[in-house]
């Protein structure tokens, strides 16, 4: 499986705007799926593949991929694997390649979470550790 984060695009062959017919097609049953219905009269489908460390989010009446959380260590952003960046060396990766504004907050739940509005990208540390990345379109 191809694990290359395309910033606004997806991650390798798991492109954002897909429905989800095609993501099952393409990765198989997910071991979890979660219909969340919102109160905008929304409704999010969420697919859970544990192995693959990914949990894709699709939106709307038709559902299309529109959001990917990334626990998977092997994923290569610009060339590089995150999971193996601390704090400092993402952002000089992220800053390398034009990428250069940055928000960081400390959430209540004790994670520190980087974003990088340009690029609609995520980056959440735990105790100094990459935890997870979430990635939009």
């Amino acid at each position: 499986m191809d694990l290359t984060i395309k910033l606004k695009e997806g991650l390798g062959e798991i492109k954002f705007g897909m429905p989800v017919e095609d993501i099952v097609k393409m990765l198989g049953t997910a071991d979890e799926v979660e219909n969340i219905d919102n109160a905008a009269d929304e409704s999010t489908t969420v697919l859970r593949y544990n192995d693959e460390g990914l949990t894709l989010f699709c939106e709307g009446e038709n559902p299309i991929l529109a959001c990917i959380d990334i626990a998977n260590e092997d994923c290569t952003l610009f060339g590089e694997k995150v999971f193996d960046l601390d704090e400092r060396a993402l952002v000089n990766l992220m800053v390398k390649n034009n990428i250069t504004e940055q928000d960081v907050d400390d959430e209540d739940w004790g994670e520190r979470r980087i974003t990088f509005n340009e690029g609609n990208i995520d980056f959440y540390y735990d105790n100094e550790e990459l935890i997870s990345i979430i990635l939009g379109a």
